[in-house]
């Protein structure tokens, strides 16, 4: 939906399962157009639409993207933003760190993240900007044991940068795609982005000297950048002084607990095998200790922990409720995120929840999808239009929604 200053807000599709353009175009038709009765009933209805490589290659077919298009006219819908991060399947099966393959040392990857803006200036509406959202480069491990990958990533990107600004000039549409930083990645933390970038550009001097940085940024992911323990406002105002675009600010809540006999006993409801859920262990912000792939690494691992100890969960959580004790969750780096949008709202005007666990949740966090949809909308649109990013009148229809 569209709210105040040029913003833009959606839920990201990637709650639902959907493999091929029928399955993506049959959970738009079940849910999203039943959250969008609830959400915004009489007015234009933002969606942020997740594409895997497959559904995109269907959707591409001329007949499939002119009715898709009329569909869109006729449920007085757009498209804003399409997730680009999960290239293959992503629910209901063994997901972990495949999710990055292929990354950006690949053709492959080039080449989907390609067709996405393709498909995207034939979605948005007239004036309005489109962004894609994708892997942060690679996955660590898999740099650290090949070191040549990151050169072919610079390269990748580059030709990505190009590619994108010259389909921004000739459609007359701002794009621009954003790296996602996310622990145990290649770009993990905003230094470690801010570094990334700085080596990109010394790695090729057209990147900075043909703007191309204007077509590539980063999409800041509050659940991931909680998990890293970072400050948000320091943390975004250190992207901003570094000339980076902030592409897309991801609304998403991280698990925090304390690693006691309690908290580890219960963290056990968590552990499932579909998704990379790191750890990362700390004592304040930006006080890291240690980072674990994966919980149950976390959870096996024997070494005593010290006295105000905290672990960071990357498990994304509702943003309506918190997760109940032993448990808290980082919904403050999310009101902290909006805090310095407030102060700077032209600074990014893509905003998406993105609670894409919902298969995975334990039962008493999970209410029905739409239910848990339309509960997320009132929660973040109560706190933008507390900081004047959105309209109250609007936060209080919807929060009547909400079933007690």
């Amino acid at each position: 939906m569209k709210l105040r200053h040029g913003l833009h807000l959606a839920y990201c599709t990637n709650v639902h399962r959907g493999e091929t353009w029928a399955e993506t175009f049959g959970t738009l038709e079940r849910h999203t157009l039943a959250v969008r009765r609830e959400v915004a009933a009489g007015e234009r209805y933002a969606i942020g639409l997740r594409l895997g490589q497959r559904a995109a290659a269907e959707l591409a077919q001329p007949a499939e993207l002119a009715a898709f298009r009329r569909w869109l006219d006729r449920h007085a819908c757009y498209v804003f933003t399409i997730n680009g991060f999960p290239y293959g399947s992503f629910h209901g099966t063994r997901v972990k760190e495949q999710v990055y393959a292929p990354d950006w040392s690949t053709p492959e990857r080039l080449a989907y993240t390609l067709q996405l803006f393709e498909l995207l200036v034939n979605l948005v509406d007239p004036g309005t900007g489109g962004s894609v959202s994708t892997v942060p480069g690679s996955f660590k491990p898999w740099t650290e044991a090949d070191p040549a990958r990151r050169k072919a990533i610079f390269a990748q990107l580059t030709r990505a940068a190009r590619q994108i600004a010259d389909l921004a000039e000739r459609s007359g549409h701002d794009l621009h795609l954003g790296l996602e930083p996310e622990p145990c990645c290649t770009v993990e933390t905003t230094a470690e982005t801010v570094q990334f970038f700085d080596a990109w550009r010394e790695s090729d001097p057209a990147v900075a000297s043909q703007h191309l940085l204007r077509r590539v940024g980063v999409n800041y992911d509050c659940c991931h950048l909680a998990v890293e323990f970072e400050s948000p406002g320091p943390a975004l105002d250190r992207l901003a002084a570094a000339g980076l675009r902030l592409s897309k600010l991801h609304i998403s809540s991280a698990l925090r607990v304390r690693p006691d006999t309690a908290g580890r006993a219960a963290l056990a409801a968590f552990v499932e095998p579909t998704y990379l859920h790191q750890v990362v262990v700390g004592q304040g912000v930006d006080a890291v200790r240690r980072r674990f792939v994966d919980l149950p690494d976390a959870l096996a691992a024997t070494e005593p922990s010290e006295p105000g100890e905290e672990w960071r969960v990357h498990f994304h959580l509702p943003l309506h409720a918190a997760p109940g004790a032993p448990f808290a969750d980082t919904r403050d780096h999310v009101l902290g995120a909006l805090d310095w949008l407030q102060r700077q709202p032209g600074a990014c005007q893509h905003l998406e929840m993105e609670t894409y666990t919902w298969e995975v949740l334990p039962a008493a966090l999970r209410l029905g999808i739409e239910e848990q949809l339309v509960a997320e909308y009132a929660w973040t649109l109560n706190a933008l239009a507390a900081r004047g990013l959105a309209g109250q009148d609007l936060a209080d229809r919807v929060t009547g929604k909400v079933r007690s």
